[in-house]
């Protein structure tokens, strides 16, 4: 090996080192100013927003529900609505408040019918609801107009109309008629649309014009005129998308063949304008009210807690729910104990009330209240709100008076709770 050799070998592992070294130095360097960013010493300008970045705090997405505000002034997430407060470490008190905001949604559009129309004039500006300790100068702007819900007007079979207790209800679904070539028996009609009842998460019904000229769900033994599809514009997960719309209308199609009929399709934009109004309706509506039975003491053992329940009146169901039965059917308010089934006590229930699936005469919120007063004085416990606060008659009241508020507001928009159009909507 000649000396040439050596020097280039030996000036080649000198730049090798000095690479290596030098990377481990930037590494380090990079490290330390990560630490120091993240340090405590540092306010986070995304997660605190007095730091000067006008910039909210984070915070996980929520089911729409009644929730606990951390202040009056707290932004709250998209679609709740706060069934209390935290307490006021300023005055000691606790108070109870519902603002049920209804913000209005107006897109072009023919009114999807008479009743609808005259939202505007029925529901009139809405204030929004004082908590106990706001003055009328102190209170929050008043809430939008709640305009009218509009949907595309399809065509139907002269003289014929489509009552809201059939499966294909106007205001909640995307109407598509089929036009017959000859009458069909329900027999012939039942087999293929077998195969398209949903499309991703929304229902897909049929009816049919009967000669007698009455729509009803399609049956054997009947002679149908005319058909008719519906899907549903929104449920609570979301509204009706192009994807869908797309899926629905080629898979009609080929159903339609096979029945010798022609769907009449309406257009997709102003099916997709009522499907995004619709789910704008579900979420401004779309509340839960829920109270608490805190434990004064000791713990309460589940299997005895569950017995009590049930003698209480609760349904265990098999997927681990409470429900407390309306006693048609249908379900007044659920319990949850706050524990997976594995644990052997817990000191907390919490009563859930799913408000535009109840209807006002079952009076779901008086109802769950009294439960929750009974339980506490079986169980020696303490009605509370989620931060723990004792909820008292005052408060219960005002949240009541509220809800009926809220209920008659959903009448108004022709959706009256506890309906079958808002157990579809709501489901």
């Amino acid at each position: 090996m000649t000396d040439l050799q050596i020097s280039l070998m030996a000036l080649g592992s000198t730049i090798v080192v000095g690479v290596i070294s030098y990377n481990k130095w930037q590494e380090y360097k990079a490290k330390k100013t990560v630490e120091r960013a993240f340090s405590d010493e540092h306010d986070d300008v995304l997660m605190t927003p007095e730091s000067g970045s006008g910039l909210l705090p984070m915070r996980a997405r929520a089911e729409p529900r009644f929730m606990p505000a951390a202040s009056d002034d707290s932004t709250q997430a998209h679609g709740e609505l706060p069934l209390h407060s935290k307490p006021n470490h300023a005055d000691g008190g606790a108070h109870a408040s519902v603002a049920a905001s209804m913000a209005g949604v107006a897109i072009e559009g023919q009114p999807l019918s008479p009743r609808i129309d005259m939202l505007e004039e029925i529901a009139g500006p809405k204030t929004a609801v004082l908590s106990p300790t706001q003055s009328p100068a102190q209170s929050p702007i008043q809430t939008p107009i709640l305009s009218p819900i509009t949907q595309p007007v399809f065509t139907q079979a002269p003289g014929a109309s489509v009552p809201k207790e059939l499966p294909v209800d106007s205001l909640v679904d995307c109407e598509i008629p089929l036009a017959l070539e000859n009458n069909i028996r329900g027999e012939k009609v039942i087999g293929p649309i077998q195969s398209l009842r949903h499309v991703g998460n929304k229902a897909v019904n049929f009816i049919g014009l009967r000669e007698d000229g009455d729509w009803e769900a399609i049956q054997h033994g009947y002679v149908y005129t005319a058909l008719m599809a519906g899907v549903q514009l929104a449920n609570r997960n979301s509204a009706l998308n192009e994807l869908e719309f797309s899926e629905l209308v080629t898979r009609l199609r080929q159903i339609a063949d096979e029945l010798e009929a022609e769907p009449d399709v309406p257009n997709m934009k102003s099916v997709m304008q009522s499907a995004h109004s619709l789910q704008q309706f579900i979420t401004q509506y779309d509340a839960q009210l829920s109270v608490n039975v805190q434990a004064k003491n000791a713990a309460w053992p589940i299997v005895t807690l569950l017995a009590a329940l049930e003698r209480q009146g609760f349904d265990v169901r098999p997927d681990g729910r409470l429900v407390m039965s309306d006693g048609d059917g249908g379900n007044l308010f659920t319990l949850s104990t706050n524990v997976t089934p594995a644990a052997e006590s817990t000191t907390r229930l919490t009563l859930l009330l799913d408000v535009p699936c109840v209807a006002p005469d079952r009076d779901g919120f008086g109802a769950m209240i009294a439960c929750a007063r009974s339980l506490s004085h079986r169980l020696d416990g303490i009605v509370v709100d989620d931060g723990e606060q004792p909820l008292s008659d005052a408060a219960l009241a005002e949240i009541a008076e509220q809800v009926r508020s809220f209920y008659s507001d959903m009448q108004a928009a022709d959706i009256p709770a506890g309906s079958i159009r808002a157990i579809r909507l709501f489901s």
